[in-house]
């Protein structure tokens, strides 16, 4: 749109608008026949401003207002702004220096807004004012707020003299700006609404205090500054602050040093300048009185104010976040009074009945809960009974109990957590074992008449053996004739050998699902009978389990981890063995008992046992068994190596409710 100048010279309000193309933004300048206010609002495309007369009669200044429509671009939308009605404005306050006392603030004669979008490249919103009047003094001439990126909010502040003395003070979630001997001009009095940007600035406020300029930056929450001052320019940049915890933030805050060095001063100055200067809430009541003397270097302010309340018999209280300070006997009477008209109202308070429905927990187990001295949640006509059938509570009390045992009962009435534990117990065995035997000696042969000579039937394996040292468990045998004598006897050898190897293992793999903190047991297996003999010499029938077994007690941290009490067993049946009452069987006992803290689905391993069992036998004919080489015939050998290997592991899941 091309530049121009549009005269309205029938309109009984506006003078003339001159319109001007700035980059990709459009200019309005509205210039008005008198005094007027305005207000400007944007509804989505269209951006609305109007000026209306003062109702109250009070003239504004003339004023210049200025709006421009953003163009929205892809990197960022369009900023919508608009400017309420001109709050009450508080009075400038002056900090106690040695400049001159401030006067009360002039009200604000008008209220402009205005905001640019700039290219993607570079994403800022912009609100602006410029005055036209050149003042002959150091004066603002411009004011200007940008959003810069990352949600940067900046306020430039145009001066027509460089090195302009100032002063920045936070207090509370605001931003205090003192131009000191700066004139402001009157079209630059205004309340900035600035609220729509993303920025943590709410609006920006402009104050004339006698000779100086004051600029109040007000935050919708903690922001941090910086200022710097280049070429005739004031420029403060305005960011997010860091979230910190409050509780870090109060302990802070108590910590701030603070020096005093006053003679004789009334303590109730001295709590209002420790009030100031920590930005507290105060209320000092009527009775606290007379003067100090102190002397307090880099003490913190919470630590100075604890003395002080206490040198002159004071005690403090907070009411959310108002500090009330009076003589520690006055509130300590005061507390007493309101104890006191409490318990006179919960007295005289009308008795309600109400049913409360148990679905998780045991209603018996709440109401014992309820009824405990040490509970304050019922009050002295306050009573509670409990229907088994239905699990429900009912309750006969003052409104403001039952309302609090209602609470009460939403905390303790969810549901347990679950937990699913499997244990494994996995058992490795590995057996070897080498035997060789011998026999031999020396036979009469025998003919066989069924077959023809020369031939005979061999060697009778059965007798006349003058060594027999065979192995216990006979497998493979070969025998054979070494020799035949002089005189027709054979010489016959036996030899019997055996290799054995055996490997196993055994899984055992319990699992149970228990509730948080309540003890579970599960066990498979036998019962073995026996017999026991009583005194009286009458027998009976006994029996003992071979079993295997897990007892666990789970706990789930508020960390979703899971403190485990566990008993874990596997017993087998043994060997048989000989009692004085009659043969017995024998329990192998595998156990063990511990308590481990484990993350959730995570295997832990609580233990385990390795037996390694080397067994070499060795039967011989004295003295000829020793003999090296020769030996070996008048010898039996034996080697066993048996090795055994128990591991125990367990795994606790926690049961997540889904809907």
């Amino acid at each position: 749109m091309p530049d121009g100048r549009l005269d309205l010279p029938n309109h009984p309000l506006l003078d003339y608008v001159e319109i001007e193309q700035q980059r990709e933004d459009l200019m309005l300048r509205v210039y008005t026949k008198k005094p007027l206010e305005n207000l400007m609002s944007r509804f989505g495309e269209v951006m609305v401003l109007v000026f209306v007369a003062p109702k109250d009669g009070s003239e504004p200044a003339q004023s210049t207002a200025k709006a421009a429509a953003d163009k929205p671009t892809a990197s960022q939308p369009a900023a919508t702004q608009s400017t309420p009605a001109k709050p009450a404005k508080p009075e400038a306050t002056k900090e106690a220096d040695s400049k001159p006392a401030p006067a009360k603030p002039e009200p604000v004669k008008q209220q402009a807004a205005k905001e640019t979008a700039q290219p993607a490249e570079q994403p800022r919103a912009e609100v602006r004012t410029d005055s036209k009047q050149v003042p002959k003094k150091t004066a603002v001439t411009n004011i200007n707020f940008f959003r810069l990126s990352n949600d940067v909010g900046q306020v430039s502040i145009a001066l027509n003299k460089d090195n302009v003395e100032h002063e920045a003070r936070m207090r509370g979630n605001d931003l205090e700006l003192i131009l000191y001997d700066t004139e402001l001009p009157e079209d630059l009095l205004y309340v900035l609404d600035v609220s729509q940007f993303a920025t943590p600035v709410a609006y920006v406020e402009t104050f004339r205090d006698g000779r100086h300029s004051r600029i109040k930056i007000a935050g919708k929450r903690k922001f941090k500054h910086q200022l710097e001052q280049i070429d005739g320019y004031l420029r403060l940049n305005l960011a997010e602050a860091p979230q910190v915890d409050a509780q870090e933030a109060q302990a802070e805050s108590s910590q701030k040093p603070i020096s005093l060095n006053f003679q004789d001063v009334p303590v109730r100055q001295l709590l209002q300048i420790l009030a100031d200067e920590n930005n507290l809430n105060l209320v000092a009541s009527e009775s606290v009185q007379g003067n100090i003397t102190l002397r307090l270097e880099n003490v913190p302010w919470e630590r100075a104010l604890e003395t002080i309340l206490r040198v002159k018999g004071l005690d403090k209280r907070y009411d959310d976040n108002i500090l009330i300070v009076a003589p520690a006997s006055e509130l300590a009477q005061r507390e007493a009074e309101q104890l006191e008209s409490r318990q006179r109202m919960q007295d005289l308070a009308p008795l309600e009945s109400s049913y409360i429905q148990i679905n998780y927990a045991k209603a018996d187990e709440i109401a014992q809960i309820l009824r405990t001295d040490s509970s304050d949640l019922l009050s002295s006509r306050g009573a509670v009974t409990v229907d088994e059938r239905t699990n429900t509570l009912l309750v006969r009390d003052t409104p403001e109990q039952i309302e609090t045992v209602k609470a009460m009962v939403n905390v303790l009435d969810v549901p347990v957590k679950q937990v699913i534990i499997e244990a494994r117990m996995v058992t490795v065995r590995d057996n070897i074992s080498d035997e060789l035997g011998i026999r031999w000696g020396i036979t009469e042969p025998t003919l066989d008449t069924s077959v023809p000579p020369p031939w005979g039937t061999g060697t009778n394996v059965t007798g006349d053996f003058n060594v027999n040292l065979p192995i216990a468990s006979p497998a493979a045998t070969i025998g054979f004739q070494v020799a035949k004598l002089a005189d027709g006897r054979l010489l016959d050898l036996e030899l019997s050998a055996l290799e054995r190897e055996n490997k196993g293992e055994i899984i055992a793999s319990p699992r149970i699902t228990t509730a948080n903190q309540k003890e579970a047991y599960i066990e498979q297996g036998t019962e073995i009978p026996y017999v026991e003999s009583a005194s009286s010499g009458a027998t009976s029938v006994q029996f003992k389990k071979a079993v295997l077994g897990l007892t666990v007690t789970p706990q789930i941290t508020p960390d979703n981890r899971v403190i485990l009490d566990l008993v874990i067993t596997q017993n087998t049946r043994g060997e048989t063995v000989s009692t004085p009452t009659g043969p017995a069987v024998s329990i192998d006992t595998q156990e063990i008992s511990t308590q481990v803290l484990v993350e959730n689905g995570e295997t832990i391993v609580l233990g385990g046992i390795y037996q390694q069992q080397i067994l070499n036998d060795i039967s011989k004919v004295p003295l000829l068994g020793d003999i090296p080489y020769v030996g070996v015939l008048f010898r039996t050998d034996s080697q066993v190596n048996e090795k055994r290997e128990l591991l125990i592991f367990v795994t606790p899941r926690i049961v997540t409710n889904t809907p």
